[in-house]
């Protein structure tokens, strides 16, 4: 790490998360934390910059000091020419990076240990599935019964556990102010749990190159409060219906705004919510690349989604 981020990663530590947060646009970086999981990685960050600095900063402090001693000032000390060993400086020289191994390698194991994803933050999670398309996220609510294009929203106290696969190529799904990054592949299930301890907005994106519209490939997550969740829902219950037609409108190679025109919608960068036609849409989706009852054959199909000139470029 340079020492020009080792600076800013301390001058945003004292600056503080809430203040970064009161612009009030969207929260890209896990240096301005919403829920546990980025609190602990920020602070992960910090444990490794301070225990960094037991070697940086004596280099820092004592490479201009030896010049000033022994070079500019008045010379000092004894015109020793044969000196070549140092047990005291040897010990210094190999046991300080030993011991700051050491104690990264632990902190390291700790921080892996107590942010795996598999691992549920509290009881009662909130069910969310999640489908990378090209290029959108589509996110399912089964137990609220509606879906969505383009937003994810979550309530603020209750851990979410979000179940994860694609209907294209491989896909890394990412939230810095909430969680860390996931993979995600066809015919595959991978799991992130996390929680928001605060309401707000997030940036959420596909890590993963998949094409031409892998730039615009992003989602808004809004950290709400329980009764605004609860109208939010509501506000879903009308509208499309997220059945087998609609899915294979989806499933085409297109952006959030022109997915949306080739619903019927106004082509805006607006999230599409919609009313769930079955509740098991997600298995079936993932049931298709293991040829479960020609389940292959639906839903699109396991093929190479149906490419859209207009897509990405505009």
């Amino acid at each position: 790490m340079s020492w020009a981020k080792v600076s800013t990663v301390c001058l945003l530590a004292l600056i503080g998360p809430e203040a970064l947060a009161a612009s009030g646009t969207l929260q890209q970086s896990f240096l301005q934390p919403m829920g546990p999981v980025a609190e602990e990685q920020f602070t992960h960050l910090l444990r490794v910059v301070g225990i960094t600095m037991v070697v940086i900063l004596p280099v820092l402090v004592g490479v201009p000091f030896i010049l000033w001693r022994y070079r500019y000032a008045k010379p000092r000390g004894d015109y020793t020419p044969e000196w070549e060993f140092s047990k005291g400086l040897e010990y210094a020289l190999w046991g300080v990076p030993v011991l700051v191994v050491a104690v990264l390698a632990s902190w390291l194991w700790y921080s892996t240990e107590k942010l795996d994803p598999y691992k549920q933050i509290g009881p009662d999670p909130l069910q969310v599935q999640a489908i990378g398309l090209d290029w959108k996220w589509l996110f399912i609510y089964p137990d609220e019964g509606i879906a969505t294009v383009g937003e994810l929203a979550v309530p603020v106290g209750r851990p979410v556990e979000l179940t994860l696969t694609t209907d294209t190529v491989m896909q890394s799904l990412l939230i810095a102010p909430l969680t860390g990054q996931i993979y995600a592949m066809p015919g595959m299930t991978t799991k992130l749990n996390f929680s928001a301890t605060r309401t707000g907005e997030a940036e959420g994106e596909n890590t993963q190159f998949n094409g031409d519209g892998f730039g615009r490939q992003k989602f808004t997550v809004r950290a709400l409060a329980p009764a605004d969740y609860t109208s939010w829902i509501a506000r879903g219950k009308s509208g499309l219906t997220l059945d087998e037609s609609t899915y294979g409108t989806l499933r085409r190679q297109t952006v959030l705004t022109d997915a949306r025109g080739d619903l019927g919608l106004a082509k805006r960068a607006e999230p599409i919510i919609m009313t769930l036609g079955q509740p098991d849409i997600f298995r079936q989706i993932v049931a298709k690349y293991h040829n479960e009852k020609s389940a292959g054959e639906r839903w699109g199909g396991t093929g190479l989604p149906q490419s859209n000139s207009k897509g990405a470029g505009e």
